[in-house]
């Protein structure tokens, strides 16, 4: 318990943002530089938030963290300035705790005690603040060491792919003494956190060094290798004691509404994969906001990516379009009670939103209209209503006459079916389920043995805190299989769900 009467006395600060018409114009992260001394200050002020609420929701797996941080604890040793003791409980739970304090929308904000009776409570405690400073102080203070096992067990791990659930498997298996390799089909280490997130909203600086640290735990990466292409199914199983698939579900949904073809129309992934290499230094993009009307379709954390990174490309305009009604601007109880995720509209955890642009509620793309050259110029868009037939699916009705808008540039940020097709599932003779994603068993074994799976590949496209949270249970079942015990921890079993979908 940090303080019960804390936040009683000490108001919600939230971090301070670099002004607007400054973050547009770069690539660094979007929250302003504060001096150590300062940060630490303030920080120790905002633990002491964390009251005595008797059952500490904000690290329950079904409503709050599913790593089951010890939110509580790390906030009372930061509170009494005891940052080395934090940093040592916050890593005892999560592998990578400055990925999350960057990127996670912060369910267990939304699961905190405080949130009830917000008005009087001043809202929830800045969780996902201190948890971000507990781990660049760590790293700036030299406490975030390699640990490279202690004994060696001579088997022999294959982590086939590198996003968060791939590095946290790797990383506990490589502790527990196995030899671990991570194959890689992209040409850096990094999946999702390295090609599918904006450099502004995670420097890539702070991936490299957390994969710097690994390899000298001893983990062994191989990039440009697609399994079951360049290296044969065949001789993975033979090289290595077990399999752990992290392949992700980057089979993005599509559409095919009239003039889907046209150049100019592109998926959100294959637009912001282009993006995050221009800053790596791989070049131009190829596609490029510049100078253009930019239309994303989609109101999720993709499009909310894809149009701050139009932003700072220099678009013209942009304009996001969303199917859905315009959500509330405070939690409705009769829709998403609390403790579960708050159905609302949200500008906090996507902070492009204050960049700019337009935002446009219960409107669908009707047309996709192109020049003589074969070039989107604009959209013909119309209001709709949505409903769910008998079966459950979505319907989406237009209503009234269409509209048109101008469009040099269009982002289908419309969601993700599920697993990519690829010969490496063709090579263990495994299938793709009704959701699209890899089954398994409650040892998170699929039905060939010896190959586990976790992450999005099990569950679909989800948050970077349940990947690792999965990577992590998923090394447990691995070292488990291969030693008959496992002392790793093992956060989550499988099927288990967030109250709420993301």
């Amino acid at each position: 318990m940090a303080d019960p009467t804390g936040f009683l006395r000490l108001p919600k600060i939230d971090a301070a943002k670099r002004p607007v018409e400054e973050r547009v114009r770069d690539w660094r992260e979007i929250y302003a530089p504060q001096n150590p001394a300062d940060r630490a200050a303030e920080v120790m002020q905002q633990a002491r938030r964390c009251m005595d609420c008797g059952i500490p929701f904000c690290h329950s797996g079904s409503a709050g963290c599913p790593l089951g941080n010890l939110i509580p604890e790390w906030n009372d040793l930061v509170q009494r300035g005891r940052w080395d003791a934090a940093a040592d409980r916050l890593h005892a739970t999560n592998n990578f705790p400055e990925f999350t304090g960057r990127v996670c929308p912060a369910p267990c904000e939304a699961a905190c005690v405080l949130t009830l009776g917000e008005a009087h409570t001043g809202g929830s405690v800045t969780i996902k603040r201190i948890e971000q400073t507990i781990a660049d102080f760590a790293w700036m203070s030299g406490d975030v060491a390699p640990q490279p096992p202690a004994a060696t067990t001579g088997k022999r791990v294959a982590v086939v792919g590198s996003g968060p659930a791939g590095l946290a498997a790797a990383q506990q298996l490589t502790r527990a003494g196995h030899q671990v390799t991570v194959y890689e089909r992209d040409d850096r280490i990094g999946g999702l956190l390295r090609y599918g997130i904006p450099e502004f909203k995670l420097d890539k600086a702070t991936l490299n060094r957390r994969l710097a640290q690994m390899r000298s735990e001893g983990t062994r990466f191989v990039t440009d290798c697609e399994v079951g292409v360049d290296l044969p199914v065949e001789r993975l199983r033979a090289d290595h004691d077990a399999v752990v698939l992290a392949v992700g579900a980057l089979r993005a949904r599509d559409t095919d509404v009239e003039g889907r073809h046209l150049a100019g129309v592109h998926l959100a992934m294959e637009y912001l994969v282009a993006a995050n290499r221009e800053c790596e230094g791989d070049g131009p993009t190829p596609i490029s906001a510049k100078d253009k009307h930019v239309v994303i379709i989609g109101g999720g954390d993709t499009g909310a990516d894809c149009l701050g990174t139009a932003h700072r490309q220099g678009a013209r305009s942009v304009t996001q379009l969303d199917y859905r009604p315009e959500p509330p601007g405070q939690r409705d109880d009769s829709i998403s009670p609390w403790p579960t995720w708050p159905i609302v509209l949200r500008t906090r955890l996507s902070p492009a939103h204050d960049e700019g642009g337009e935002r446009r509620h219960q409107v669908a793309v009707q047309r996709f209209v192109g020049d003589a050259d074969g070039r989107v110029t604009a959209l013909d868009i119309a209001e709709v209503t949505v409903r769910r037939d008998p079966d459950g699916r979505r319907v989406i009705t237009p209503v009234g006459e269409p509209e048109r808008i101008p469009c040099d540039l269009a982002l289908l940020a419309i969601g993700f079916e599920g697993v990519q097709h690829m010969p490496l599932l063709d090579g263990l003779g495994l299938s793709l389920n009704r959701r699209g994603t890899l089954a398994c068993g409650p040892d998170w074994q699929t039905n060939m043995p010896g190959v586990f799976v976790c992450g999005d590949a099990h569950r679909g496209a989800s948050l970077v805190v349940w990947a690792i949270a999965e990577g992590r249970s998923a090394a447990h079942a691995v070292d488990e299989y291969l030693m008959g015990r496992s002392d790793l921890p093992s956060p989550v079993t499988p099927g288990q769900v967030p109250l709420a979908v993301v």
